[in-house]
Parts: structure tokens; C-alpha cells; sequence
């Protein structure tokens, strides 16, 4: 799988969704500033909660924006059968008789595409899955431990 044509379409896909999101803002902005959102009494707080929505809403552009500017500048590195998973892995699990394909990068956790018949989600290195796969090699098994509970990755292919 070219992981650098798979890096293109995850920023194609979230210059997408940044789009949207700048709308979404700017709308909420103007909402939260108009002529309408003046509260009409003391318990009135419409103007004041589109704010926060309005903030959290260009915070979020703001993460995207990172995230894009990380893509587009990230060196994607090839791994083989032998190979540590480290970042830039992409890493073909099986738990539980489900399959998943995850690619590891230092932003962007949670972010899923589909590319090439396959839905790939980003995880970090942080999160406990992507700290499990470090190190690990294709055949290997990644332990998460969740609670009281242990869920097992068996690693099927890395890339």
C-alpha cells in the first residue's frame, strides 16, 4: 500500500471537512454577535452559549489546520515483516476474529478514511493501542489493558 498516496487522500479529506468547519464557524460567529442574540432578560444566555460554541468551533479548525500542516510534512517511512512498529506504521491487527488497519502518527488519533478497499484509522503513539504496537513486530501480539480487562492484538502485516 503507498502510504504517501494515503497521506494525500487523508489531506484532501480534512481540507474537506476544514471547509465545512470555517462555514460552521463563521456562521455560529455571526450568531452569537447578532442583533438577536441579545439576551432579553438576565436568564437569557443564547448569545453566550452560541460564543462558546462559536470558540470551540475555531479551536477545532485550528486543530485541523495542524493536523494538515503535520500530514503534509511528516516523512513516511516503509516497514517490513522484521521491522519495529514505530510511527508512520500502518498495522493490519486482528482482535477477536475483527480486523482493523491503523496508521500510526503523532497527530490526527481518531481520524478515519477509506482507502483502497479498506477503512484505516489514525492512532497515536500515545494511546494505549499505539502504545501497545511500539516495538512490536508483524506476528507479534499488542496487550491493551482496559480496566480488568485485556484485549489482544494479534498484528497481521505491517507496512
Amino acid at each position: 500500500m503507498d502510504k504517501k498516496k494515503l497521506v494525500e487522500a487523508l489531506c484532501t479529506q480534512l481540507e474537506a471537512d476544514l471547509t465545512v468547519l470555517k462555514d460552521a464557524a463563521i456562521a455560529t460567529y455571526e450568531a452569537a454577535t447578532s442583533e438577536e442574540s441579545k439576551p432579553e432578560n438576565e436568564y437569557d444566555t443564547r448569545g453566550l452559549e452560541a460564543s462558546y460554541l462559536a470558540g470551540a468551533q475555531a479551536k477545532r479548525v485550528g486543530e485541523v489546520e495542524e493536523i494538515i500542516y503535520f500530514l503534509k510534512h511528516v516523512n513516511v517511512r516503509d516497514f517490513g515483516p522484521k521491522d519495529k512498529i514505530n510511527s508512520t506504521a500502518l498495522v493490519e491487527v486482528d482482535s477477536d476474529g475483527k480486523k482493523n488497519t491503523f496508521f500510526i502518527l503523532g497527530k490526527g488519533g481518531g481520524i478515519s478514511i477509506k482507502f483502497e478497499g479498506r477503512t484505516i484509522q489514525i492512532i497515536t503513539p500515545n494511546s494505549p493501542l499505539g502504545e501497545a504496537l511500539l516495538d512490536q513486530t508483524q506476528e507479534g501480539v499488542a496487550v491493551v489493558e482496559t480496566g480488568d480487562n485485556f484485549r489482544e492484538y494479534e498484528i497481521l502485516k505491517v507496512w
